[in-house]
C-alpha cells in the first residue's frame, strides 16, 4: 500500500520547537515532489511548505517563513518539518503530500488523499 505517513507532533509551548516527519511507505519518495499542509479546526487546510524532488528548492507560507525548515533524506525515505519559535497559530494537523513539481508557484497537492496527520499543539 501506497501511503505518507505523518510523525512528530505533540504540545508545546510558544516559543518551543517540534520536528515533523513525513515517512514514505510502498514506494521511493526520490524525485517526487513533497508538501507539507495544516488544518485548524473550523479552517481549510493550507499549504505550509513543500520542496522539490531534487531538494533544491523550497517553498513557505509566509506565516512561517524564517520560522520552519523543509529539508529530505531519500536515503531514509523521508521529508522533514523543523518548526521552531512556535506561535499558538501554528496549531493545526499537519499533513504531507506529494505535490506538482513547480514548487515556485506554490504547493499544489497531486491526490486529493489525506492521511491522519500529526497533531501540533502549540500553548502554555
Amino acid at each position: 500500500q501506497l501511503q505518507l505517513v505523518e510523525s512528530g507532533g505533540g504540545l508545546v509551548q510558544p516559543g518551543g520547537s517540534l520536528r515533523l516527519s513525513c515517512a514514505a511507505s510502498g514506494f521511493s519518495l526520490e524525485h517526487w515532489a513533497i508538501g507539507w499542509f495544516r488544518q485548524a479546526p473550523g479552517k481549510e487546510r493550507e499549504g505550509v511548505s513543500c520542496i522539490t524532488g531534487s531538494g533544491g528548492r523550497t517553498n513557505y507560507a509566509d506565516s512561517v517563513k524564517a520560522r520552519f525548515t523543509i529539508s529530505r533524506a531519500d536515503a531514509k525515505n523521508t521529508v522533514y518539518l523543523q518548526m521552531n519559535s512556535l506561535k499558538p497559530e501554528d496549531t493545526a494537523i499537519y499533513y504531507c503530500a506529494t505535490v506538482t513539481p513547480s514548487v515556485q508557484s506554490g504547493c499544489t497537492p497531486i491526490f486529493d488523499s489525506w492521511g491522519q496527520g500529526t497533531q501540533v499543539t502549540v500553548s502554555s
